[in-house]
């Protein structure tokens, strides 16, 4: 499936039970583009993450361009400047997470910190996603990000990028949901979203 033939499936999917279907089939299903013909790979990859969280690999995903090999809401292939995009979705380890950050805040609102513009922009596109039960680490101003994410998540998926696991010479860049309502809600009204854009709604 090219990106004109998905865009003209998206047009078709006027029920919300529609789009969860092309979620499930197209979107987390099946082999990633990145992974074609190499399946054994793709399960080597998921399983190196799920063991470092803890989790099943049935709970990782590779998600974006790198799966279906275009961004179905951007004019864009997927090629050697794109990252590999992950999400993981376990509601026990995002927990874990939430309560290191929850008790990060706590320490910062006693000591009264200084937070510059900056890293309340950044703080707040932070907690845009996880009001939506999807954490982006990534979006931490850099004073979140404590010893915990730098060690176990930062450090972890550098480790996994740019020719250090079977993925290739890509960055590998994650996010973690908490359970499989958020995902499909999240994932599904992007469908909406391009849906509603096509129709000129």
């Amino acid at each position: 499936m090219n990106r004109d033939e998905c865009l003209d499936m998206i047009k078709g999917l006027d029920t919300q039970d529609k789009r969860i279907n092309f979620v499930s089939k197209y979107l987390f299903h099946g082999t990633p583009h990145v992974f074609s013909n190499r399946e054994e790979e793709y399960f080597e990859f998921r399983n190196r993450i799920a063991t470092k969280f803890d989790i099943s690999f049935h709970e990782v995903f590779i998600v974006g361009s790198a799966k279906l090999g275009f961004s179905y809401h951007k004019e864009k292939l997927f090629d050697y400047d794109s990252d590999i995009d992950v999400v993981m979705v376990n509601n026990k380890l995002f927990e874990k997470f939430y309560s290191q950050i929850c008790d990060y805040q706590y320490k910062m609102d006693k000591n009264h910190r200084i937070v510059s513009n900056l890293e309340k922009s950044t703080y707040y596109e932070f907690m845009r996603y996880l009001i939506k039960g999807w954490m982006r680490p990534d979006k931490l101003p850099t004073s979140f990000q404590i010893d915990l994410l730098r060690t176990e998540w930062f450090d972890f998926f550098e480790s996994i990028s740019n020719e250090k696991s079977e993925v290739g010479n890509y960055k590998v860049a994650a996010g973690l949901f908490k359970d499989y309502s958020y995902l499909y809600k999240y994932y599904s009204q992007g469908i909406e979203n391009t849906y509603n854009i096509l129709r000129g709604f």
